[in-house]
């Protein structure tokens, strides 16, 4: 033990009796090992605290309180066990002999030297004494650092979790203002395509509503009928392109009921080569490859042959008028971890210009085009976009700047039958045989149940006109003669046409009813369900007569089938 600590920790003498006390400390002081005599037991008790080891004669203690004794070795800290040096007597006496283990007992870390002492001896073991008190002191020491580098490390601790906490704060901050600022780009991306779709509805149907109006008025000026002639034909074209706009903008936002069926790709896009030869003209090859056991596919076919037809006249365009289109299909087999889809693989291709990437990124985007104003709307690829959507497939495109682009249909295999092509419409009969026969019309919107009353007449029918669903059992209900009830599906009131189709079916079974909408939805699926056919809106009066005598005339053959 260095001087200087050993001064602040000396050896406590306490030999009250006799001259131990001053020969101990004699011996101790020639071996450099620093004493303090206490002459008290008071004194030697308090003077523990600052001892680094004990040297005490064993008739000192006899007769004292030694609780308090006791009460300061228990209380020593978990590295400390003050070292004591007993001297005790040679007498050996029953008593003696159990108070003296009394005493080892309390002391704990104790040595005992017998008198009489030799000098060696005595200083021998005082050093042991020293040398485990200081290992004991270089424990605390150790203890008191660790304790220290555990507090500075959960001080450190504190503080990286604090700055973890301000850190992920600002990061929070951030993403949430990432967030907003992604939210406010979708709105504006958003409010862009909004912005370019109505803009584009609003300028193709401003060019119909052109050809109409000025069609109309040029009608009421105009006496000679070739010209008149010319007129009409003018404005029943630019309705019908009306009718395959909104037709192809409910085709892309797949609200569109289509009229699914298993149709033979090979058949349809060979009985399309006059089409597709009369629509391309210029000097454009059409080069069909399709497998020879190419499966059958559920689609609309009438809206798959304007998907495809949309598809060539763009790769025409695309080509200038000359070059050559490819047109491939085949089998193909996709696997996944959940398993394997057969799907027909329908490819499109052209030696064309080829698409940049921002064009292949906004292609199938409602009236986005690359042409020159008045060359197209902008509706081809939505609308085929819409029909691989609509039939459960998807579309991809490859293109190349300067090598062409290739148009990808992929289409899920039907299982069942092909369709039957070619059946022979239902005879009908003439309108003259139609004049005791009554439509009820249930049409809210005046200007169009005007119209089509007078279609009605026309053909043959008497009309009675109800303007809501309710209206319209009210006059079911008083028992007159109807023969038809032709409803438009989407009306106010909370009762559209589907619920009235229902009620009508309760009340009156055998009575035949036509919906007609322009937007049917889901509403489409619904009447499909119920066994009800949906005239598309709008419909010249050839079609509303096929429609209307298709129901009437199946009625009037179960009636006589009856008779």
């Amino acid at each position: 033990m260095p001087r200087t600590e050993a001064a602040a920790h000396p050896v406590l003498v306490f030999a009250p009796t006799g001259r131990d006390a001053a020969v101990a400390c004699d011996l101790l002081h020639r071996a450099g090992i620093t004493t303090r005599t206490c002459p008290e037991y008071a004194m030697f008790v308090a003077g523990l605290d600052t001892a680094a080891a004990v040297f005490v004669a064993e008739e000192g203690l006899i007769g004292q309180p030694l609780d308090a004794l006791s009460d300061w070795i228990r209380r020593q800290p978990p590295w400390s066990d003050l070292p004591f040096v007993m001297l005790t007597s040679q007498r050996d006496h029953p008593k003696v002999s159990a108070w003296r283990q009394q005493q080892i007992e309390r002391l704990g870390n104790v040595a005992l030297i017998e008198r009489p002492v030799q000098p060696l001896t005595l200083v021998s073991v005082v050093q042991a004494a020293l040398r485990a008190r200081k290992r004991q002191l270089e424990i605390r020491a150790l203890l008191e650092a660790r304790e220290a580098a555990a507090a500075t490390l959960e001080e450190q601790v504190q503080d990286r979790t604090s700055e973890l906490r301000d850190v992920n704060a600002r990061l929070r901050g951030e993403m949430a203002e990432r967030a907003r600022v992604e939210d406010s780009l979708r709105h504006a991306q958003k409010m862009e395509a909004l912005g370019q779709l109505t803009g584009g509805v609003a300028h193709d149907f401003n060019n119909l509503l052109m050809v109409i109006t000025a069609g109309l008025d040029m009608l009421e000026r105009q006496q000679h009928p070739v010209r008149r002639q010319r007129f009409m034909g003018a404005m029943r074209q630019a309705s019908e392109r009306g009718a395959a706009l909104t037709r192809q903008l409910l085709t892309f936002s797949r609200s569109h009921a289509l009229r699914p069926e298993t149709i033979d790709l090979a058949k349809l896009i060979g009985d399309m080569r006059e089409l597709l030869d009369r629509s391309l003209r210029g000097d454009v090859d059409v080069d069909v490859q399709l497998a020879a056991d190419l499966w059958p596919v559920f689609v609309d076919a009438g809206e798959f042959e304007l998907a495809i037809l949309n598809l060539a006249v763009n790769a025409r365009d695309a080509m200038d008028g000359s070059g050559r289109i490819t047109i491939t299909g085949e089998n193909v087999v996709e696997h996944d971890t959940a398993h394997a889809t057969e799907l027909v693989r329908l490819v499109v291709r052209d030696t064309g210009t080829g698409m940049t990437e921002a064009v292949k990124a906004r292609v199938f985007e409602p009236f986005f085009t690359t042409k020159d104003v008045g060359k197209g709307s902008g509706l081809g690829l939505a609308q085929v976009y819409g029909v691989a959507k609509q039939s459960g497939g998807r579309v991809v495109i490859d293109s190349v700047v300067g090598q062409g682009t290739a148009i990808t249909l992929l289409l899920p295999r039907s299982r069942q039958a092909v369709t039957a092509n070619g059946a022979s419409v239902p005879a009908v009969d003439s309108p003259a045989s139609a004049h005791d026969q009554c439509v009820l019309l249930v049409e809210d919107d005046a200007e169009v149940a005007t119209l089509v009353e007078e279609m009605l007449r026309v053909i043959g029918y008497d009309v009675v006109h109800a303007l809501s669903a309710k209206a319209a059992l009210g006059a079911l209900a008083d028992r007159r003669r109807i023969d038809l009830v032709f409803s438009d599906i989407m009306m106010p009131g909370g009762t559209d046409g589907i619920e009235l189709a229902r009620e009508i079916r309760r009340r009156r079974p055998g009575l035949p009813v036509l919906l007609t909408s322009g937007f049917s939805g889901s509403a489409g699926g619904e009447a499909q369900a119920l066994d009800i056919p949906v005239l598309r809106k709008p419909y010249a009066i050839e079609e509303l007569r096929i429609a209307v005598q298709g129901q009437v005339g199946t009625r009037a053959a179960d009636a006589r089938f009856t008779r």
